[in-house]
């Protein structure tokens, strides 16, 4: 406690005494612990998951994988579902985070998007089996970005901009269509 109090004190300038910090960190973890057992709505649009990876101190500061679940309801509201930290991203993480969000509450997902991490296509089937899938676009085209030459990067990527800002299937398909003879050799 003491160690908050002081940084507390260094970032606002203002001091606490380890009881005043104690009983703030019991209505933080309070309030952390309902926000994570809360019911979930039954049904969502679209639902993201991401991890990213930011420095956390336990013992000593290493970067851990800070995943994350995003909702989106039919009237296009957005919560967070749930999170958690681990070493590493995995499948087998993002499954245990699945089914709390189904335990809560969440039977139906029209359509999961995630950055294509392998195992996810499995993970999901098995745990909302009538969902579909989509690959983020955004990692999409951080791949194909990570394989182009940098005097190509603006051009491969207005291309791809073409091709997931179509506004039908017929449109989309034909961007595709110019798309791949053109990059792929």
């Amino acid at each position: 406690m003491a160690e908050i109090a002081n940084l507390i004190e260094k970032m606002y300038g203002h001091h606490y005494t380890p009881q005043t910090i104690s009983n703030m960190t019991k209505a933080v973890s309070e309030t952390v612990e309902a926000f994570n057992h809360r019911q979930l709505h039954h049904r969502y649009v679209c639902v993201y998951l991401d991890a990213t990876y930011i420095a956390i101190r336990r013992d000593t500061v290493s970067k851990e994988a800070v995943y994350i679940a995003v909702g989106i309801r039919e009237d296009g509201s957005k919560e967070v579902l749930a999170y958690t930290i681990a070493p590493t991203e995995s499948a087998y993480n993002w499954q245990e985070l699945l089914e709390e969000i189904k335990g809560r509450g969440v039977e139906d997902v029209l359509l999961f998007i995630s950055d294509g991490l392998k195992g996810m296509v499995d993970v999901l089937s098995s745990v909302f089996p009538k969902a579909r899938y989509q690959t983020c676009l955004v990692h999409v085209a951080r791949n194909i970005l990570h394989k182009v030459r940098i005097g190509d990067r603006q051009e491969i990527c207005d291309d791809f901009k073409t091709i997931q800002q179509a506004e039908d299937t017929e449109s989309g398909q034909a961007a595709l269509d110019a798309f791949n003879p053109f990059w792929s050799g």
